[in-house]
Protein backbone atom coordinates (compact mmCIF):
# COMPACT_ATOMS: atom_id res chain seq x y z
CA UNK A 1 0.00 0.00 0.00
CA UNK A 2 3.01 2.45 0.51
CA UNK A 3 4.13 2.17 -2.81
CA UNK A 4 0.36 3.08 -4.33
CA UNK A 5 0.93 6.79 -2.71
CA UNK A 6 4.51 7.64 -3.87
CA UNK A 7 3.92 11.39 -3.28
CA UNK A 8 4.22 13.88 -0.43
CA UNK A 9 1.80 17.08 -0.58
CA UNK A 10 3.93 19.34 2.13
CA UNK A 11 5.85 19.73 5.52
CA UNK A 12 4.82 21.35 8.42
CA UNK A 13 8.41 21.94 9.59
CA UNK A 14 6.92 23.38 12.95
CA UNK A 15 3.41 24.17 12.34
CA UNK A 16 3.27 25.90 15.30
CA UNK A 17 5.01 29.13 13.98
CA UNK A 18 5.59 28.64 10.36
CA UNK A 19 2.38 27.37 8.03
CA UNK A 20 3.36 23.95 5.80
CA UNK A 21 3.74 25.85 2.70
CA UNK A 22 7.05 23.68 1.74
CA UNK A 23 6.00 21.70 -1.39
CA UNK A 24 7.24 18.13 -1.38
CA UNK A 25 5.10 17.52 -4.21
CA UNK A 26 7.77 15.64 -6.25
CA UNK A 27 9.19 14.11 -3.75
CA UNK A 28 8.91 10.35 -2.54
CA UNK A 29 6.40 10.89 0.43
CA UNK A 30 8.80 9.56 3.03
CA UNK A 31 10.73 12.75 2.46
CA UNK A 32 8.13 14.64 4.40
CA UNK A 33 9.66 12.78 7.55
CA UNK A 34 13.35 13.02 6.29
CA UNK A 35 13.13 16.99 6.16
CA UNK A 36 11.79 16.90 9.98
CA UNK A 37 14.21 14.14 11.29
CA UNK A 38 16.75 16.68 9.59
CA UNK A 39 15.28 20.14 11.03
CA UNK A 40 14.50 18.44 14.22
CA UNK A 41 18.47 17.07 14.50
CA UNK A 42 19.81 20.54 13.80
CA UNK A 43 17.61 21.65 16.41
CA UNK A 44 19.49 19.53 19.02
CA UNK A 45 22.77 19.84 18.03
CA UNK A 46 22.71 23.68 18.18
CA UNK A 47 20.50 23.34 21.46
CA UNK A 48 23.62 21.23 22.80
CA UNK A 49 26.51 23.18 21.47
CA UNK A 50 24.89 26.77 22.60
CA UNK A 51 23.38 26.19 25.88
CA UNK A 52 22.59 30.01 27.14
CA UNK A 53 24.69 31.18 30.21
CA UNK A 54 23.36 32.55 33.40
CA UNK A 55 23.79 35.69 34.71
CA UNK A 56 25.98 34.04 37.54
CA UNK A 57 27.90 32.13 34.66
CA UNK A 58 28.76 35.71 33.00
CA UNK A 59 29.78 37.29 36.01
CA UNK A 60 32.27 34.05 37.44
CA UNK A 61 33.53 34.66 33.28
CA UNK A 62 34.03 38.36 33.92
CA UNK A 63 35.23 38.74 37.44
CA UNK A 64 37.58 35.24 37.40
CA UNK A 65 35.40 35.20 41.07
CA UNK A 66 33.44 31.85 42.55
CA UNK A 67 31.34 34.27 44.57
CA UNK A 68 28.87 34.19 41.59
CA UNK A 69 26.23 31.59 42.41
CA UNK A 70 22.66 30.98 40.83
CA UNK A 71 19.47 29.65 42.83
CA UNK A 72 20.54 26.50 41.03
CA UNK A 73 24.07 26.46 41.79
CA UNK A 74 23.16 27.27 45.90
CA UNK A 75 19.94 24.39 45.66
CA UNK A 76 21.02 21.08 46.92
CA UNK A 77 18.05 19.25 44.75
CA UNK A 78 18.74 16.58 42.96
CA UNK A 79 18.52 15.76 39.27
CA UNK A 80 15.77 13.30 39.41
CA UNK A 81 13.67 16.03 42.16
CA UNK A 82 14.22 18.56 39.64
CA UNK A 83 12.86 16.83 36.99
CA UNK A 84 9.37 15.82 39.03
CA UNK A 85 8.91 19.54 39.96
CA UNK A 86 8.97 20.60 36.23
CA UNK A 87 6.55 17.74 35.38
CA UNK A 88 3.89 18.50 38.10
CA UNK A 89 4.34 22.66 38.83
CA UNK A 90 2.75 22.80 35.21
CA UNK A 91 0.41 20.80 36.13
CA UNK A 92 -0.83 22.84 39.50
CA UNK A 93 -0.56 25.89 37.74
CA UNK A 94 -3.44 24.45 35.52
CA UNK A 95 -5.38 23.55 38.43
CA UNK A 96 -4.81 26.07 40.59
CA UNK A 97 -4.34 29.25 38.72
CA UNK A 98 -7.66 30.11 36.46
CA UNK A 99 -5.45 32.70 34.56
CA UNK A 100 -3.19 30.62 33.53
CA UNK A 101 -5.96 28.05 33.02
CA UNK A 102 -7.70 30.34 30.66
CA UNK A 103 -5.15 32.01 28.85
CA UNK A 104 -3.78 28.42 28.04
CA UNK A 105 -7.34 26.95 26.85
CA UNK A 106 -7.54 30.07 25.06
CA UNK A 107 -4.32 29.67 22.74
CA UNK A 108 -4.81 26.17 22.76
CA UNK A 109 -7.83 26.48 20.56
CA UNK A 110 -6.00 28.41 18.25
CA UNK A 111 -3.67 26.03 17.41
CA UNK A 112 -6.16 23.08 17.47
CA UNK A 113 -7.72 25.32 14.38
CA UNK A 114 -4.72 25.82 12.83
CA UNK A 115 -3.99 21.74 13.00
CA UNK A 116 -7.59 21.49 11.82
CA UNK A 117 -6.36 23.51 8.82
CA UNK A 118 -4.07 21.14 7.50
CA UNK A 119 -6.74 18.89 6.45
CA UNK A 120 -9.40 21.65 5.36
CA UNK A 121 -6.49 23.20 3.29
CA UNK A 122 -6.90 19.73 1.22
CA UNK A 123 -9.98 19.26 0.76
CA UNK A 124 -10.99 22.88 0.07
CA UNK A 125 -8.41 23.72 -2.16
CA UNK A 126 -8.71 20.13 -3.54
CA UNK A 127 -12.53 19.62 -4.21
CA UNK A 128 -13.60 23.31 -4.66
CA UNK A 129 -10.82 24.82 -6.48
CA UNK A 130 -9.08 21.70 -8.29
CA UNK A 131 -6.01 23.30 -7.13
CA UNK A 132 -2.80 20.25 -7.63
CA UNK A 133 -1.34 18.46 -5.32
CA UNK A 134 1.84 21.30 -4.94
CA UNK A 135 -0.50 24.26 -5.45
CA UNK A 136 -2.35 22.83 -2.07
CA UNK A 137 0.91 22.70 -0.55
CA UNK A 138 1.13 26.60 -1.84
CA UNK A 139 -2.20 27.41 -0.04
CA UNK A 140 -0.34 27.78 3.13
CA UNK A 141 1.87 30.40 1.98
CA UNK A 142 -1.52 32.79 3.04
CA UNK A 143 -0.83 32.04 6.80
CA UNK A 144 2.77 32.67 6.09
CA UNK A 145 2.12 35.63 5.26
CA UNK A 146 -0.31 36.87 7.64
CA UNK A 147 1.93 35.90 10.39
CA UNK A 148 4.72 37.54 9.10
CA UNK A 149 2.92 40.46 8.98
CA UNK A 150 2.05 40.49 11.93
CA UNK A 151 5.32 39.78 13.81
CA UNK A 152 6.32 43.34 11.71
CA UNK A 153 3.65 45.15 14.57
CA UNK A 154 5.62 44.17 17.22
CA UNK A 155 7.61 47.59 17.30
CA UNK A 156 4.14 49.02 18.14
CA UNK A 157 3.04 46.96 20.94
CA UNK A 158 6.84 47.54 22.47
CA UNK A 159 6.13 51.34 22.32
CA UNK A 160 2.34 51.20 23.82
CA UNK A 161 3.73 49.08 26.40
CA UNK A 162 6.25 51.83 27.07
CA UNK A 163 4.00 54.68 26.98
CA UNK A 164 2.04 52.62 29.86
CA UNK A 165 5.12 52.52 32.08
CA UNK A 166 5.88 56.43 30.74
CA UNK A 167 2.55 57.36 32.81
CA UNK A 168 2.60 54.84 35.17
CA UNK A 169 3.19 56.11 38.81
CA UNK A 170 3.53 52.31 40.21
CA UNK A 171 6.82 50.73 41.20
CA UNK A 172 5.43 47.27 39.64
CA UNK A 173 3.82 46.95 36.08
CA UNK A 174 0.73 44.53 36.44
CA UNK A 175 1.60 41.87 33.88
CA UNK A 176 -2.52 42.50 32.02
CA UNK A 177 0.19 45.29 30.16
CA UNK A 178 1.56 42.57 28.17
CA UNK A 179 -1.93 41.03 26.87
CA UNK A 180 -2.69 44.18 24.73
CA UNK A 181 -1.21 42.55 21.43
CA UNK A 182 -3.66 39.30 21.78
CA UNK A 183 -7.23 40.44 23.71
CA UNK A 184 -9.59 43.07 24.61
CA UNK A 185 -8.51 44.50 27.14
CA UNK A 186 -9.55 47.51 29.41
CA UNK A 187 -6.80 49.08 31.71
CA UNK A 188 -6.62 52.00 34.57
CA UNK A 189 -4.05 54.87 33.35
CA UNK A 190 -2.90 57.24 36.09
CA UNK A 191 -4.53 60.41 35.42
CA UNK A 192 -6.37 59.36 32.65
CA UNK A 193 -8.95 56.90 33.95
CA UNK A 194 -10.65 53.50 32.36
CA UNK A 195 -9.35 53.84 28.70
CA UNK A 196 -10.02 50.84 26.24
CA UNK A 197 -7.25 49.43 24.52
CA UNK A 198 -8.84 48.37 21.29
CA UNK A 199 -6.94 44.90 20.59
CA UNK A 200 -6.67 43.48 17.00
CA UNK A 201 -5.69 39.63 17.96
CA UNK A 202 -8.78 37.85 18.95
CA UNK A 203 -11.25 39.26 16.23
CA UNK A 204 -8.98 39.20 13.71
CA UNK A 205 -9.28 35.67 14.11
CA UNK A 206 -12.60 35.22 14.31
CA UNK A 207 -12.85 37.60 11.12
CA UNK A 208 -9.99 35.76 9.34
CA UNK A 209 -12.30 32.24 9.99
CA UNK A 210 -15.78 34.13 8.77
CA UNK A 211 -13.78 35.28 5.78
CA UNK A 212 -12.77 31.53 5.07
CA UNK A 213 -16.00 29.72 5.82
CA UNK A 214 -18.09 32.18 3.79
CA UNK A 215 -15.50 32.91 0.63
CA UNK A 216 -15.56 29.15 -0.61
CA UNK A 217 -17.54 28.49 -3.61
CA UNK A 218 -16.35 27.95 -7.22
CA UNK A 219 -17.89 30.95 -8.24
CA UNK A 220 -15.40 32.53 -6.05
CA UNK A 221 -11.88 33.64 -6.52
CA UNK A 222 -9.85 31.04 -4.28
CA UNK A 223 -7.56 34.26 -3.18
CA UNK A 224 -10.66 35.24 -0.86
CA UNK A 225 -10.34 32.12 1.38
CA UNK A 226 -6.20 32.62 1.40
CA UNK A 227 -6.67 36.47 2.71
CA UNK A 228 -9.07 34.81 5.44
CA UNK A 229 -6.02 32.21 6.15
CA UNK A 230 -3.83 34.81 6.18
CA UNK A 231 -5.72 37.22 8.65
CA UNK A 232 -6.22 34.06 10.85
CA UNK A 233 -2.47 33.70 11.15
CA UNK A 234 -2.18 37.40 11.98
CA UNK A 235 -4.65 36.99 14.57
CA UNK A 236 -3.15 33.76 16.19
CA UNK A 237 0.31 35.43 16.27
CA UNK A 238 -0.58 38.32 17.90
CA UNK A 239 -2.83 36.48 20.83
CA UNK A 240 0.47 34.22 21.20
CA UNK A 241 2.38 37.21 21.43
CA UNK A 242 0.35 38.81 24.33
CA UNK A 243 -0.39 35.68 26.28
CA UNK A 244 3.49 34.49 26.60
CA UNK A 245 4.62 37.67 27.61
CA UNK A 246 2.02 37.75 29.98
CA UNK A 247 2.46 34.21 31.85
CA UNK A 248 6.06 35.54 32.01
CA UNK A 249 5.62 38.84 33.64
CA UNK A 250 3.01 36.94 35.90
CA UNK A 251 4.61 34.33 37.11
CA UNK A 252 8.75 35.32 37.06
CA UNK A 253 9.93 32.77 39.18
CA UNK A 254 7.74 29.36 37.11
CA UNK A 255 7.61 31.47 33.88
CA UNK A 256 9.26 28.12 32.45
CA UNK A 257 6.52 26.19 33.98
CA UNK A 258 4.00 28.84 33.07
CA UNK A 259 5.06 28.11 29.15
CA UNK A 260 5.35 24.37 29.76
CA UNK A 261 1.33 24.40 31.26
CA UNK A 262 0.67 26.71 27.72
CA UNK A 263 2.54 23.94 25.54
CA UNK A 264 1.18 21.60 27.32
CA UNK A 265 -2.26 22.80 26.91
CA UNK A 266 -2.26 23.28 23.22
CA UNK A 267 -0.40 20.23 22.32
CA UNK A 268 -3.38 18.46 23.42
CA UNK A 269 -5.71 20.14 21.49
CA UNK A 270 -3.34 19.87 18.41
CA UNK A 271 -3.61 16.18 18.59
CA UNK A 272 -6.35 15.52 19.56
CA UNK A 273 -9.02 17.90 17.26
CA UNK A 274 -7.37 16.57 13.95
CA UNK A 275 -8.24 12.83 14.47
CA UNK A 276 -11.68 14.15 13.67
CA UNK A 277 -11.19 17.34 11.77
CA UNK A 278 -11.80 15.34 8.00
CA UNK A 279 -14.45 13.61 9.34
CA UNK A 280 -16.51 17.52 10.33
CA UNK A 281 -15.98 18.87 7.64
CA UNK A 282 -17.30 16.08 5.21
CA UNK A 283 -20.78 16.08 7.28
CA UNK A 284 -20.87 19.63 8.31
CA UNK A 285 -19.85 20.95 4.97
CA UNK A 286 -17.01 23.41 4.28
CA UNK A 287 -18.66 26.54 5.10
CA UNK A 288 -20.27 25.51 8.77
CA UNK A 289 -17.59 23.17 9.88
CA UNK A 290 -15.31 26.34 10.08
CA UNK A 291 -18.02 28.41 11.09
CA UNK A 292 -17.87 26.41 13.90
CA UNK A 293 -14.97 27.19 14.93
CA UNK A 294 -15.60 30.63 14.69
CA UNK A 295 -18.45 31.10 17.20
Amino acid sequence: MARLTPRSDFVPLHPEKVPPGIGLAHLYRRWSFYVLIIWTGALLVAIISFPPQTQAEALRKETAEDRWKSPLDKSDQTVTTRIIESIYRPILLLILEPMCLNLCIFSAIFLEILYLFFGAFQLVFGNVYDFTLWQRGCSFLGLLVGMILAILTDPFWRWNYARLERNSTEEKYPPEWRLPPGIPLCTFEPGTGLRSVAIAGAPLVTIGLFIFAWTIYASVHWIGVIIGSAVFGAGTILVYSGIFTFLVDAYPSYAASALAANSFARSSFAGIFPLFGVQMYNRLGYHWATSLQHF
